[in-house]
């Protein structure tokens, strides 16, 4: 009888780490078509536009990715809608709509309210709008009005009436939440422009996705310039004294 090398069966912890890569899926890279990622988070310093800027790439970025409509005379024009609480306010100020992205300045609604329960009240109405194209919010700190049962509702919404949702969360602790993609981000040193070397680079971001519903958590170093760029690489200081920060409480 001829004998057989013997073969080493997978051990649980194997069998657990296999599932989990399965049920997290690939990478996550800009332009995913398929994303049905609805309800994001993006955690950022008050004393930079990082946080924002970030939600404006991403909503582009998934407008883009977006297969275009056979039966739509014409491209996506909707409205989106920006809400601010007091706090976020005094840190990144009011938009300025000549330094929003071409497509974007025409149409949007801004929202300014004194306290973060007014700001989760108007972002769950603009939510049940499907006639916005997107949602952002900006949100300073850990406020009691948004807790565990704020963001639940805020997610079902955004997805029950297909309504794309970030928000943005400035010198806030990571707490409890039912964001689907959750970041961390800090503005990082953009690229020379190829034709002036004095003008403005494209907005860049050292990020990362510390919590993802379809996808293992990563960092990259993200560009926006028409379109989403990730390359990826470690985190620069920039980004490591955001995440200290972040280490100060909550569960992510």
């Amino acid at each position: 009888m001829t004998s057989h090398p013997s073969l080493s069966l997978p051990t649980a912890a194997e069998l657990g780490a296999t599932r989990l890569g399965e049920q997290q899926g690939a990478r996550w890279t800009p332009g995913q078509a398929g994303e049905a990622t609805a309800h994001g988070e993006i955690f950022a310093a008050g004393d930079e536009g990082a946080g924002a800027a970030l939600a404006l790439a991403l909503a582009l970025d998934r407008q883009q990715a977006r297969a275009p409509d056979p039966l739509a005379d014409t491209p996506d024009t909707r409205m989106w809608l920006w809400v601010q609480d007091r706090k976020a306010l005094t840190h990144s100020g009011r938009p300025y709509r000549a330094g929003l992205p071409e497509s974007l300045r025409d149409r949007l609604i801004h929202v300014a309210v004194k306290s973060p329960e007014d700001a989760l009240f108007a972002l769950e109405e603009g939510l049940r709008c499907r006639d916005l194209a997107f949602v952002i919010g900006e949100i300073s700190g850990n406020p009691r009005a948004l807790d565990m049962t704020a963001s639940r509702r805020l997610g079902l919404a955004a997805e029950r009436h297909g309504v794309p949702f970030w928000l943005v969360r400035l010198d806030a602790r990571r707490d409890l939440s039912s964001a689907r993609m959750r970041w961390e981000v800090a503005s990082a040193p953009s690229l020379a422009p190829r034709w002036n070397a004095q003008a403005p680079g494209a907005p860049s971001w050292q990020a990362q996705l510390f919590r993802a519903r379809r996808h293992p958590p990563g960092q990259w170093l993200l560009r926006g310039d028409g379109r989403l760029v990730a390359e990826t690489g470690g985190a620069a200081p920039e980004l490591q004294n955001t995440l200290a920060r972040a280490k100060g409480g909550g569960g992510a």
